[in-house]
């Protein structure tokens, strides 16, 4: 990310992009199971320093207990995926605007 350009982030800045990698991880999740086919679902983001920042993605889903997981892994993976793809995307955009 260093090679974007990107500046030092600000509290509401990160606090934005935490909500972004989260929203991204859940919609993915639901986007594939309904919510009653689901006992619980967890996402942590988690972010160290500002410049350079390090973010961290945790995606935990348990399903109710007669249903069969599938494939919860690799969905969880997916859904992992679709936060970065997020973080990284919302990182650009802050980078563009600040070269204006």
């Amino acid at each position: 990310m260093e090679e974007m350009g990107l500046p030092e982030l600000t509290s509401e800045q990160m606090e934005k992009l935490c909500e972004i990698a989260e929203q991204a991880a859940r919609e993915h999740i639901l986007s594939k199971l309904t919510s009653n086919r689901i006992s619980s679902l967890d996402v942590t983001i988690d972010t160290e320093g500002t410049h350079p920042i390090t973010v961290s993605v945790d995606v935990r889903v348990n399903l109710v207990r007669n249903e069969r997981s599938s494939d919860v892994d690799k969905l969880v993976n997916e859904a992992t995926k679709k936060a970065f793809m997020a973080v990284e995307e919302y990182l650009r955009t802050i980078a563009c605007e600040s070269r204006k």
